[in-house]
C-alpha cells in the first residue's frame, strides 16, 4: 500500500478540477444584455414602421435604454436583497431550533445523511461531532436541509450595477445606425443586421458559459429578437394612419 502513495499524490497533484464560479454574474449579464438588445431593438423597429425620423427613434431609444437600465437594475437589486433577507430569516430560525430542540435537529441531520446511503454506525459520529460545533451544525443545516448558500452582502449592489450596465451596452447596439443615417426606414435595415449579428454572438457566448449548445443558443436568441422586432414593426405599420 505504501508504494501506491507517491502515485496517488502525483495524480492528486496533476488533477485540477475546473469549475465556473461566476454563475451569478453571468446570469446578470445575460439578463441585462438580452433585454437590452431586444427591447430597444423592437422599439426602434416599431417607430421606424410608424415613419418616425431617425432623430426621434434615437431620442426615444436613448430614453428607453436609460429607463430600462434603471428599472432592470432596481429589479436585480430587490431580487438579490430579498434572497439575502430570506437567508437571514432562515438562519435565525435554524439557530433558535438548534438551541430549543437540539434532539430534533440532530435527528434531521441523521435523516439527511441516511438519504445519501450512509449507515447509522457511520453517521452517528458525524452527528455527535456537529452537536459539539454549533456553527458547523448551523452551516450544515442551512446548506443540506434548506439548500441555501450564504449570500455575498455586496451581491445586491453588484447585481444592480451589472444588469444596468449590461442593459445599456446591449441597448445602444440597435440604435447605432440611427445616429448616422437620417432616414429611419433605411437605418432600420442596418439596425436589423447589426442587432441580429450581436444577438447571434451573444447567444453563442451565452450558450458556451451556460453549458448549452452554443450554435443552438445563438439561433434561438437571434430568433427571439427577430420575432420581437418584426412584431413591433408590423403593429406600427398596421395602426399607423
Amino acid at each position: 500500500m505504501a508504494s501506491l502513495q507517491p502515485e496517488k499524490q502525483t495524480l492528486l497533484h496533476h488533477h485540477t478540477e475546473k469549475h465556473f464560479t461566476a454563475g451569478e454574474i453571468v446570469r446578470d449579464i445575460i439578463i441585462g444584455v438580452s433585454d437590452g438588445l431586444t427591447v430597444p431593438f423592437a422599439l426602434a423597429a416599431g417607430l421606424s414602421g410608424a415613419n418616425a425620423t431617425s432623430a426621434i427613434v434615437l431620442t426615444a431609444g436613448i430614453a428607453e435604454v436609460a429607463a430600462g437600465a434603471i428599472s432592470m437594475g432596481l429589479g436585480g437589486y430587490l431580487a438579490a436583497k430579498s434572497e439575502a433577507d430570506h437567508y437571514a430569516r432562515e438562519l435565525k430560525r435554524e439557530q433558535d431550533e438548534i438551541i430549543a430542540v437540539p434532539d430534533t435537529e440532530a435527528a434531521e441531520v441523521a435523516e439527511i445523511l441516511s438519504e445519501y446511503g450512509i449507515e447509522e454506525h457511520e453517521y452517528a459520529p458525524v452527528v455527535n461531532a456537529l452537536r459539539k460545533n454549533p456553527q458547523a451544525w448551523l452551516d450544515f443545516m442551512m446548506k443540506f436541509e434548506l439548500g441555501l448558500e450564504k449570500p455575498d452582502p455586496r451581491r445586491a449592489l453588484y447585481s444592480a450595477m451589472t444588469i444596468a450596465i449590461s442593459y445599456i451596452l446591449g441597448g445602444f447596439v440597435p440604435l447605432i445606425p440611427y445616429a448616422f443615417i437620417p432616414k429611419a426606414t433605411e437605418a432600420v435595415l442596418y439596425s436589423v443586421v447589426v442587432t441580429l449579428i450581436a444577438l447571434l454572438v451573444f447567444g453563442f457566448v451565452k450558450g458556451y458559459f451556460t453549458g448549452n449548445k452554443p450554435i443552438k443558443s445563438a439561433l434561438e436568441t437571434a430568433l427571439i429578437g427577430a420575432i420581437a422586432s418584426a412584431a413591433a414593426f408590423g403593429l406600427a405599420k398596421a395602426f399607423h394612419p
